[in-house]
């Protein structure tokens, strides 16, 4: 099986790479992702799926069923980040202000390629394969919304798998990267602070209550609390990402607005909690001080991804069958960065790999999230591979 896989993915990858690039000339974000969903859908219907709307804009899918068995959900997220693109890539996004800055279009593309291969070997699955196409990642917010339009229902999931591509890391091409059991990804909570100052001209500032100056201040003293009030051996941070303020060089406006993420690696919560606490007490603090109205809010928050002990090892022994065991890396610590697979991953047994699609030796040492984030798409195969492979071996190995 595991020759005529690799085979068969091979030979797919030229169709993978053209989904690929139309995806990312076409980015959408959050849940707005109409002409996403209905590319994927009409390649899952060639294949000879039948695909079920799941939430605002999920699709879910399944294929085996043919013998008895268990059940194995892959997961793919979908949206683009609403940056704009500077790669000068002939395939580079045509939609102003937005971008596959994170390489959301190769995870859609590379489980499409896996949903071909499980259907040319539906018989020879050991159960049920479930294929969970995702929106809005990015706001962490689709995950649970397929959750609570029942993703993990009729069936069941018994176990999960996503993949998610690297750049600007020192892993070769290739390689997959399989965390250790245990937390791997850093939980994320976001926060919006707004300050309400008084509105005036810019020549006469003392007739106002200037909200920038505030939010200026008030950004500068949070930072106090990651360089003197955590201890450094734990990981918490919190980045203040976006501030928007006034529409015009001689007015001073009314309210400054702030966004930012807390991530954390504490299971128990306590670290969160504090952050919180503190963030509120110094923004409040600062702000009124200066005679500015704060209010602090904590809208969208998801967990620390979980890797579950077995469904890691099934995957560090797959993945060395798979691609070698020289292409298969173990990684011990976890990572700063957050995803919405968490949600997942405390419900269903689970793992995040990530496919390294740009070393930094090869080129690649600009990270996700940037203008110029390149993928290198030619090892799409390889992730639509590890994505089938994984299921149906771990099927097989649990049919009892």
């Amino acid at each position: 099986m595991k020759e005529e896989l690799i085979r068969k993915a091979k030979e797919s990858q030229p169709h993978l790479q053209d989904i690929r690039r139309d995806l990312h000339r076409h980015p959408e974000t959050g849940f707005d992702l109409e002409r996403t969903v209905e590319k994927v859908r009409q390649e899952l219907i060639a294949l000879g799926y039948e695909p079920r709307d799941c939430g605002k804009a999920g699709l879910v899918a399944t294929v085996g069923g043919k013998k008895p068995g268990k059940t194995f959900l892959l997961r793919a997220d979908m949206d683009a980040l609403p940056l704009p693109e500077e790669t000068g890539f002939d395939y580079a996004s045509q939609t102003p202000g937005k971008m596959h800055g994170c390489g959301h279009d190769m995870h859609a593309s590379m489980l499409l390629g896996a949903a071909k291969l499980l259907k040319e070997h539906e018989s020879e699955i050991c159960g049920t394969v479930k294929l969970m196409f995702q929106p809005a990642e990015e706001i962490f917010q689709g995950a649970k919304d397929m959750i609570d339009h029942g993703v993990l229902e009729n069936p069941k999931p018994d176990a999960a798998m996503m993949i998610h591509v690297e750049i600007g890391c020192a892993e070769p091409l290739g390689a997959f990267l399989i965390p250790v059991p245990g937390i791997s990804m850093a939980s994320c909570e976001q926060y919006y602070i707004t300050v309400k100052g008084k509105g005036g001209h810019g020549s006469t500032p003392h007739l106002a209550i200037d909200p920038i100056t505030a939010a200026a201040q008030i950004h500068m003293a949070l930072q106090e609390i990651n360089s003197r009030e955590i201890d450094g051996k734990d990981f918490g941070v919190f980045t203040t990402c976006k501030v928007r303020a006034g529409e015009t060089s001689n007015v001073i406006p009314e309210i400054v607005e702030m966004w930012g993420t807390i991530r954390t690696v504490d299971p128990t919560g306590a670290m969160g909690d504090y952050i919180r606490k503190r963030i509120e007490e110094i923004a409040k603090g600062v702000g009124g001080a200066l005679r500015c109205d704060v209010t602090v809010e904590f809208p969208n928050a998801c967990p620390c991804v979980i890797v579950d002990e077995q469904v890691s090892a099934a995957a560090e022994s797959y993945m060395s069958e798979l691609v070698g065991a020289e292409s298969v890396i173990r990684v011990a610590e976890a990572s700063n960065g957050s995803e919405d697979f968490a949600f997942v991953s405390h419900d269903i047994p689970s793992v995040n790999m990530n496919l390294v699609t740009g070393s930094c030796q090869d080129g690649y040492c600009v990270g996700v999230h940037n203008p110029k984030s390149s993928f290198d798409d030619s090892v799409l195969w390889k992730g639509a591979a590890g994505y089938a492979y994984m299921a149906m071996r771990w099927l097989e190995d649990h049919r009892g």
